[in-house]
């Protein structure tokens, strides 16, 4: 590998194609060896990369983006990336595809095509809605999270959406957005999403935690919900008449170098935890914990029987009004957290090379 074509990789996202690098110097038999020696990788055909380069990238994001840049490496005709290819690239949390597929949107075809997992997608967009990520095309966060919505429905555009707004994306940019495809498949979805929409979910499981919530029949529950007595405020993700609904992750648990938020040692934050509940349930109040495997996959329903158990245990024991706590609510909004994008390494073939 010669410095050119180094430096073609480090533009690429670690990738080059196989006219590129001859193209640099490279002469076809060498590249050949690379491959065959085990060295390179063939992503596409004609799209290569270094085998380490690969094998460093650790998470799903960081896979896609690398497969989603392979495939339009391999797209001659213009395109953006769409759905979840942009939302991966925009550093947008959403759910996984159940069968990953690499999304291009570009003018000058009929309907959706799709051939070798990748999806090459018809749909207008004004130039407003596109931007570009390290030089490549990108629609913008509003738009994808009403592209993953028709075509995953309401359980993945919620999160799309919840997501978006986090980062910065408004109602109002969400539903003009979706003026201009009023009457594409799955419309009403998309208005069902931008009703349910919340900047007030700090993540994906919380998303789920409320369709969970709100899918008990009891009504929807209010979103971050505080109480403060004693020089101590505490916020709840969920409440629901006198019952609290709490959604774990283990990123509370693991420190940043593991893509956790903690910034202390696991057994503080669990003793902090417990001071906290401990705080909340003495004002009367019952509480229900989820995980992701409550939230998503196959218990979910053990987890709904068991959140309406755990509700109509609190609504026999305290009720359900809670006009007794109002002078312990704070006094304004919950003071919103800077959004933290995930620690993807979009760039990293750069630094790995280095």
């Amino acid at each position: 590998m010669n410095a050119r074509v180094r430096a073609i990789m480090s533009n690429q996202w670690g990738l080059v194609t196989r006219f590129q690098a001859i193209a640099a110097g490279m002469s076809a038999a060498a590249v050949d060896q690379l491959v065959k020696s085990g060295a390179w990788l063939a992503l596409r055909r004609g799209v290569y990369t270094a085998r380490e380069y690969v094998e460093s990238l650790t998470t799903h994001a960081e896979q896609r983006l690398l497969a989603d840049r392979a495939a339009s490496l391999r797209v001659a005709a213009s395109h953006v990336l769409s759905h979840h290819s942009a939302a991966y690239a925009l550093q947008l949390p959403v759910l996984r595809e159940p069968r990953p597929v690499s999304h291009l949107t570009r003018p000058g075809i009929v309907g959706t095509h799709r051939r070798r997992d990748i999806a090459q997608h018809l749909a207008p967009y004004p130039q407003e809605q596109a931007t570009a990520v390290h030089g490549v095309g990108v629609l913008g966060l509003a738009r994808t999270a009403l592209d993953i919505t028709r075509e995953h429905g309401y359980q993945q555009g919620l999160v799309a959406a919840d997501s978006a707004m986090r980062l910065g994306v408004t109602r109002s940019q969400l539903a003009e957005v979706k003026a201009l495809m009023w009457c594409w498949p799955r419309s009403t979805i998309m208005d069902e999403v931008i009703a349910s929409a919340s900047a007030d979910a700090d993540s994906p499981g919380e998303t789920l935690m409320r369709i969970l919530v709100e899918g008990l029949g009891f009504g929807t529950p209010e979103l971050q919900f505080g109480l403060s007595a004693d020089g101590r405020t505490a916020w709840c993700d969920l409440r629901l008449g006198r019952h609290l609904f709490e959604f774990d992750g283990m990123v509370k648990i693991l420190g940043p170098h593991d893509g956790g938020v903690a910034l202390q040692p696991a057994t503080e934050v669990l003793w902090e935890e417990k001071g906290r509940q401990d705080f909340l349930t003495g004002f009367k109040l019952g509480i229900s914990r989820g995980t992701w495997a409550d939230v998503w996959g196959a218990g979910v329903e053990h987890a709904r029987a068991r959140f309406r158990r755990e509700y109509l245990d609190t609504c026999s024991r305290f009720g359900t009004d809670v006009s007794d706590l109002a002078p312990f609510r704070p006094r304004g909004p919950r003071p919103r957290p800077r959004p933290t994008p995930p620690a993807y390494r979009l760039m990293g073939w750069g630094r790995w090379a280095a």
